[in-house]
């Protein structure tokens, strides 16, 4: 049997009890480790579980699947992901190659930040498409996200972005000379999303459009949700590109239309209070 087990937001502890049962009679035990992270590292988890865990980076689900796969049609094999197994991150192909190969598998679901961005105040079914958003590079600044937070404007939704993680990334040079040597892990801050979307904004402005999101539309930065540390702020656009929310992981929200009750949930974690003053920010109708 194949487990695809997910552990929660927060640390060792955010794993169903159904979720540790399966992990404790696994033969092998695998942690992604390359989409999201925990609070706590690897030997956290393996002290709490009771078990070896064995770290999959994106090398190894994508490439080397049956690897992982290897004798789960005899014994017991797991599969832990950050989050909930199909949350911001689809494990699809790991569960049509299983099943290729006759493997019976289940899936053990658990919090992800698709649901807990709840935590806010803005309610769930007023989310439209989520999306990601990437790190830019000096040749390579891409925009779709920034349409598709736009739609979802126009048509009164929220947007989910969720923010880039690199790890285990291979600079051109290392890739191209095929060395494998790897870059520091990097996680997008609120701060650096912002500034991106306003960057997007003026290039829009230059080009003679004036975008559906502006400066000073309200936003909300989130911060390690589900820790105890976890950091909630809202506010404009512009001072969420100002904000420091400290450690990894970021996500940003979008507002479109809001409920008055979503407006003042908003304001327990406002930067600035008078940014919910000004009609023009509320978009409450």
């Amino acid at each position: 049997m194949l487990y695809l087990v997910g552990l929660g937001l927060g640390d060792a502890k955010d794993i169903t009890v159904k979720g540790l049962e399966a992990v404790r009679r696994c033969r092998r035990v695998y942690l992604e480790a390359y989409t999201s992270i925990l609070t706590v590292g690897k030997e956290a988890l393996e002290e709490f579980y009771g078990k070896e865990l064995i770290l999959a980076d994106r090398e190894t689900v994508e490439q080397e699947a049956d690897s992982i796969l290897k004798e789960a049609d005899v014994c017991d094999v797991a599969f832990l992901v950050v989050g909930d197994p199909f949350g911001a991150t689809t494990h699809s192909d790991l569960v049509l190659r299983a099943v290729k190969l006759g493997i019976p598998y289940k899936v053990i679901h658990n919090a992800s930040i698709m649901n807990a961005v709840g935590c806010c105040g803005l309610q769930l079914y007023k989310f439209g498409e989520a999306v990601s958003v990437v790190f830019w590079t000096d040749t390579w600044k891409p925009e779709s996200f920034f349409d598709k937070i736009e739609k979802n404007r126009q048509n009164g939704m929220h947007t989910l972005c969720l923010l880039d993680i690199k790890v285990k990334e291979q600079s051109l040079e290392n890739l191209m000379k095929g060395r494998k040597i790897y870059e520091p892990p990097r996680y997008m801050s609120v701060n650096q999303a912002a500034e991106q979307l306003l960057a997007i904004i003026q290039n829009r402005r230059l080009q003679g459009e004036e975008p559906a999101i502006t400066e000073n539309t309200i936003c909300v930065g989130l911060a390690r949700v589900g820790a105890p540390d976890q950091k909630i702020v809202s506010g404009t656009l512009y001072q969420m590109s100002t904000v420091e929310l400290g450690g990894p992981l970021h996500s940003l929200i979008v507002t479109g239309t809001m409920h008055p009750l979503e407006l003042e949930m908003l304001k327990l974690f406002s930067v600035d209070s008078s940014s919910f003053e000004n009609k023009a920010f509320q978009r409450t109708t």
